[in-house]
This record gives structure tokens, sequence and C-alpha cells, in this order.
């Protein structure tokens, strides 16, 4: 149902296949549904139903669901044909087009075969793992996403609380209700800093980041924690679900902008994905997102750092996450994504809440480009900056003078303006410098 503002609510519905196919209905004052399709609590696809297209019986919820699951099943299922592209990347060639083809005729009962080929929670291995939690004055929000960690299949073995520049008591309050978690202060503000803080206090081989707007996957600890058993990873990345969907500002900011879903197949990413990308710039913002990120701790014992001038609370609203994963992936380490390693995304509500993120978002991605070729030389970024991204914004403007300006694409052209102020990212001097946010 609209609501009186003319904004239209879509309910966030998780169905699991593995344990049987249910009709579907819309609940009352919903005007439709985004359904992410797991199998035995891993993501393989969604799709979203208007009102007007339910209820579903449960032959129209398989064939529905048969769609939405298909590429990522067959990414699962075979060795060859359904591999990701990665970021920036042709599709990969398929390496024996007949044995594909022969592998798929022969294929009687794919979902048994799905099983055999879903990753395992097997025995937990000996790495330990800490969560970390970077936060600034948003207890409540805090408190529903510790409750998540808390409740985990596979708890992890410490978990901490950045309360970063605090400027009252209140996430503190909110820790002390969990003996099990450990509270920091960091006093210098921003994000970067808190992830430092974070990297350098935590007393685990390996350390998961999520933000205090997110609900993690009770699976999501014991599914990143099983992601490094190649020693070459340095980061892990997983997938990002909206919690809801409930305002015209969270919907635009999930089917419009795709900042947070890389998709449900697993990528991986190394320094010959930097070399091969290196005629246009790799966009490496497209390995993950912060809000669901796992980094080995030798990287900070090797010195990886996150850049302080960078992210939220300093400069802008991103980039201090691709930025560690450029240092990473230049120094030849390697980063994954996972997909079967999910959480929950509250995004904001409101339209001027996402106009700003869009605003600080385009801020820091082009502070980053300019950090990076400061750092590294690499022509790529100023490609980025001088063709790619301009070029962008006047292929999108040219389209809504042709297609009209809705207000998705009206924000999206509105990041030009932070895209210009992340320019002040050529004037700073050093790596300790904290610009003015």
């Amino acid at each position: 149902m609209t609501t009186h503002n003319g904004e239209q609510r879509w309910q966030a519905v998780s169905l699991d296949l593995s344990r049987g196919v249910p009709e579907l209905s819309c609940e009352p004052g919903y005007d439709g549904m985004r359904v992410v399709f797991f199998w035995k609590r891993i993501p393989l696809g969604h799709c979203q139903l208007a009102s007007a297209q339910l209820p579903l019986d449960r032959s129209q919820v398989a064939a529905v669901a048969a769609q939405s699951i298909s590429t990522a099943a067959g990414d699962y299922i075979f060795e060859d044909g359904f591999r990701s592209a990665l970021p920036g990347s042709p599709p990969p060639a398929i390496e024996d087009p007949v044995a594909t083809l022969e592998a798929l005729l022969s294929v009687e009962r794919p979902i048994a075969r799905l099983a055999m080929n879903l990753p395992v929670v097997g025995p937990k291995p000996r790495q330990r793992l800490t969560v970390a939690v970077c936060t600034h004055e948003r207890p409540q929000e805090l408190e529903r996403c510790l409750t998540s960690i808390v409740a985990s299949a596979e708890p992890p073995d410490e978990i901490l609380v950045i309360d970063n520049a605090p400027q009252t008591n209140d996430t503190y309050d909110v820790v002390a209700r969990f003996p099990s978690v450990r509270y920091c202060y960091e006093p210098q503000p921003g994000l970067s800093a808190a992830r430092n803080s974070a990297m350098a206090a935590a007393h685990c081989e390996l350390i998961a980041f999520t933000d205090d707007d997110v609900v993690v996957h009770p699976d999501w600890t014991a599914r990143l924690r099983r992601c490094f058993e190649d020693p070459t990873v340095m980061v892990v990345t997983g997938l990002v679900l909206p919690a809801e969907l409930e305002t015209q500002a969270q919907q635009i900011f999930e089917n419009d902008f795709h900042f947070f879903h890389q998709g449900y197949r697993r990528r991986y990413f190394d320094a010959d994905y930097l070399t091969a990308a290196r005629r246009r710039s790799a966009p490496v913002w497209e390995i993950g997102a912060g809000a669901n990120m796992a980094i080995r701790r030798r990287a900070f014992d090797l010195g990886y750092r996150f850049d302080t001038r960078l992210g939220p609370g300093v400069f802008g609203g991103c980039g201090e996450d691709s930025e560690f994963w450029y240092q990473i992936l230049v120094d030849g380490w390697s980063c994954l994504y996972e997909p079967s390693g999910c959480v929950f995304h509250y995004h904001r509500r409101d339209v001027p809440a996402l106009r700003n993120v869009v605003t600080q978002y385009m801020r820091g991605h082009v502070a980053a480009l300019i950090i990076q070729f400061r750092k590294y030389g690499h022509f790529a970024n100023l490609r980025r900056l001088v063709w790619e991204l301009p070029a962008e914004y006047i292929i999108l403007f040219l389209r809504s003078i042709t297609c009209g300006f809705p207000l998705g694409r009206r924000i999206m052209l509105r990041g030009w303006f932070g895209s210009f102020s992340g320019l002040r990212a050529a004037f700073f001097r050093g790596r300790s410098e904290i610009p003015a946010e």
C-alpha cells in the first residue's frame, strides 16, 4: 500500500528452499516483496515481486526461484561456464565448451549436485576470529548489531566495540550489557582510525569488521573464518543484503546504486587482476563493502593501515576500504569475495540522508583515486578521474534528458558535487593529516 506521502513499502523476505517451497503472498500494507533465495542458508539469488503479481502458488514460486538461482547454482555445480566476471573485466571464456556442454547435459538432479558442492561449515579452524564493530553515537543500532553477533551459530573468539570519538557514554552503556564484548575507546575521529585501533587491539589471527547498522547472518562468522585457508588471501569480503526496504530512499539505494550488492558468485582478486586492468582503472571498490569484511591480522603486522585521511567521519563516506584493498593487491596479496558470508544492512531511510550518502561516497571515491595515484604512480587512477568518471556523468545526464529525471537519477547526478569536492585530496600532504569533513 502506498503511504500518504506517495512512497511505496516493500517487504524484504529471506526464503530457504531447502526447507520446502511455500506459497508467497504479500503482507498487508506492502506494495511488493524482494525475496532472497537461500539453499541450506547460502544465498543464491533474489527477485522482486510487485503486489499485483502476488499471491504465487508453490509451482509459480518454484519457477521464479529456479530462474533466480540458476546462475549462482551453476557456479557451484560446474567448474566452467558460470564463473563470474571480475569487475571491469570481460566474462571469462569457457575453456572447453564441449566438456562444459556434456557436463550440463549429464546433470539429472541439479539440486542434489548443488547440495554436494556448496561450501560446508566443517570443523572449526585453528585460526581464531575477532569481530570488530566501529561505532559513533548510534546506541540502538549497535545493540541490535551486537545481539545478532552474539547469537551466531559459531560465535567469534572475541568481540570488540570501537567507540570512535564519543560525545556521550551511550556506547559504553550498551557494551556493558554484553559481558562477552570488550569496549575500546578511540579518540581520533574517523572510521579509518577506529579500524586501525581495532586491528591493534585484536587478540586473534583474523579480524572481521561490520558496521553498527548491520545484523549478521547466523553463519557469517563461520563462513568468513574458513576463507583464509589460502595463505595469500589477506582480505575477504561478503554479500551485503538489505535488512528492510520500507522507504523510497532504501529502495533507490538498493535497486539503483548497487554500492553494496556484489552478487552471489565467489570472485578471487590478485595482483594479476590489478595488472590486467592497468589500462583502465581497476574497480577495486567492487570487491565488496567495508560493512562485511575480514582481514588477516598479519596485514597489520606487515604495516598495512587504513588511510586516516579517508572514510566516514573525516573525508567522504567511503574510499578507505577500497584503498586498503588496493594496497593489498599492489603488493601481491589476494582478496576474496565470498557471498555465503552475508550480512543485512539497514540503508538510510530518508531521501536527504541518501543524498548526503551519495555525495560523501563520491567524495571519498575521488579522494581514494588521487591518493592511490600519488602512492603508486598508476595512471589508470588518473584516467578514471579525468575521463571515465566525467564520461559516466555526461552519459547519465544525456540519458536523463532523453528518458527523464526520476529521483534516483537526480540523486546520482548530485554525486558530481561530491566528486568535485573530492579533488581537495590532491592537497593532502601526509598520511597522518586529517582533513575537515
